[in-house]
């Protein structure tokens, strides 16, 4: 067992091989489009978002060192529904982001410059996967998944390969398009400015344009701590390590891109009219650099690649620690008895995936379900380590979060605010998809749990209520995320704010000290 466990090193390249997918490829250009040179502050916004989140998530997945663990912290503080239906939507982000980088893949493929590549271009249809394009997702989903059946080891090989070359080509486009063709005064300009659609564009590109899906993937190391070595250090160095890196190459990669505009071209159509197909590589045709187009093209092959590879390992894993919770059969959570790998689970997760994109055939209708749902499951984090503070303040802390007091609602907040900048109707739709998975719960529950549905309903009340509100200020919310207006900005953020505060306590109060903590406890104990 010894053998199997993965490095610090490993573990940061298998982290930075989720972070650096497709994002880099369509989030600058989409993100400038939006938000025009803003979207510099749209990147620094969703990297503190994230960190903010995964501080909570550090001391939690210090304290109980387990593979697939984020989807069983609810369930320690609040019981078995809150911890359904939080561990309910980290999967089906999860899951989504697996047929997303695949996606990518092709749709880059389909807009391959040369002559012998044309039969790519039936790939793409209006936009969307064509069903010759969804033959090959599918190939590239079986690929994802056969690499993830073969123990950690030949996993994080791959991934340790494929993240230099990940992290080398984004570092070198920056570079070169600095150097080639930068056009200090788009980010000046007396026609555009530096925030030519105002504030309210900055938060609508941090949820729309990929930012919070690209930083998203900090969760592979959590989900991985019982593999890793030494967790109790190595979990904080790994989430702050990938973080870092990746929040620094993602914000140069907006500046490289914001300056490489031809400002001709702004004068004439602004930041709305900036929508290239493949932006990194476009960009490099336009300022003579073929050879760089012709990696580019090479990356948006491989960088989604490696990202999918990696989401199969942690989407598997979390689907395993799903089934410990009681409330999946136990048989999908099963180890291959020669590589130690939950087989069943990653063979599940290729079958959902391959079903949602037969239904969502973009990059950007699967995007956007990857936001909400992974938001709205980050939100039980810094409840339950506050909860846990309060019942078990003797448990093993190797990473104790100082401000923890503070940090915790602020978390809960500014998670509330990216859930409803994700707009309408992304939100029903996602509370809808987390809905459909509550029948399987209480199936469960009602054949082999004996439950005390008093202290059910106590520790999830507050998220069954609050998922009504945010529904519902979202549809009420400004025209500028998707809402009917009636809720302006920025009163919107204020009632968003003041709510997301009332629920905090509200969801503080309600923990539950039930059998659940009693299984946290001897997960604790390993604890060095």
């Amino acid at each position: 067992m010894k053998k199997n466990k993965i490095s610090l090193f490993a573990a940061v390249m298998l982290a930075l091989s989720s972070l650096i997918g497709s994002g880099w490829l369509f989030g600058a250009g989409e993100a400038a489009r939006i938000a025009g040179p803003a979207a510099i502050f749209s990147w620094i916004i969703g990297a503190v978002i994230m960190i903010i989140i995964a501080i909570n998530y550090v001391e939690l997945g210090a304290m109980f060192p387990e593979s697939g663990g984020m989807s069983r912290y609810a369930q320690y503080s609040h019981g078995s529904l809150l911890g359904f239906i939080a561990a309910w939507a980290n999967w089906v982000s999860l899951v989504t982001i697996i047929p997303i980088e695949a996606v990518a893949s092709v749709q880059y493929m389909s807009t391959w410059p040369w002559k012998w590549s044309k039969w790519t271009q039936s790939f793409m249809e209006n936009g969307n996967i064509s069903s010759h394009g969804l033959w090959v997702v599918m190939l590239f989903l079986l690929v994802f998944t056969l690499l993830n059946f073969w123990s950690v080891q030949l996993l994080t090989r791959f991934t340790n390969l494929i993240s230099i070359f990940k992290l080398g080509l984004p570092a070198l486009t920056i570079v070169m398009l600095i150097i080639s063709g930068f056009h200090g005064e788009n980010f000046t300009s007396q026609t555009q400015g530096f925030m030519p659609y105002g504030l309210k564009s900055v938060f609508e590109a941090t949820a729309i344009s990929g930012i919070i899906f690209s930083y998203d993937a900090f969760q592979t190391v959590i989900n991985i701590g019982g593999e890793i070595k030494n967790p109790s250090k190595n979990i904080l160095r790994g989430v702050i390590i990938s973080l870092g890196i990746s929040a620094i190459i993602y914000i140069f990669l907006q500046v490289a891109f914001i300056g490489a505009i031809d400002p001709a071209t702004l004068a004439k159509r602004g930041w709305h009219g900036v929508n290239f197909a493949s932006p990194f590589a476009d960009v490099a045709i336009m300022l003579g650099l073929h050879w760089l187009a012709v990696l580019l093209y090479m990356d948006a092959f491989v960088s989604p690649f490696g990202t999918g590879v990696a989401f199969v390992a942690t989407t598997g894993r979390a689907l395993a620690a799903m089934t410990k919770n009681g409330n999946l059969p136990a048989w999908l959570g099963r180890l291959d008895r020669r590589y130690m790998t939950p087989r069943i689970a990653i063979a599940t997760s290729f079958v959902v995936s391959a079903i949602m994109v037969s239904i969502f055939r973009n990059w950007s209708m699967l995007a956007s379900i990857v936001a909400a749902s992974t938001l709205i499951a980050y939100l039980t984090g810094p409840v339950t380590a506050a909860a846990l503070r309060k019942m078990r303040p003797d448990f093993k802390r190797p990473v104790k979060l100082r401000g923890l007091n503070f940090i915790a609602p602020l978390s809960f907040v500014v998670t509330s605010l990216a859930i409803y900048w994700t707009m309408w109707p992304t939100t029903i739709n996602v509370i809808g998809v987390i809905a459909l998975g509550l029948p399987i719960y209480f199936y469960y529950q009602a054949r082999y749990n004996q439950s005390n549905w008093g202290q059910i309903l106590k520790g999830s009340g507050w998220m069954l209520a609050y998922l009504a509100f945010i529904a519902l200020s979202s549809y009420l919310g400004d025209h500028t995320f998707g809402g009917i207006g009636l809720l302006k900005y920025p009163s919107d953020f204020g009632l968003i704010i003041a709510a997301s505060l009332a629920f905090y306590y509200w969801a503080l109060a309600s923990r539950v000290d039930g059998p659940d903590l009693q299984h946290a406890q001897k997960v604790n104990r390993r604890v060095k």
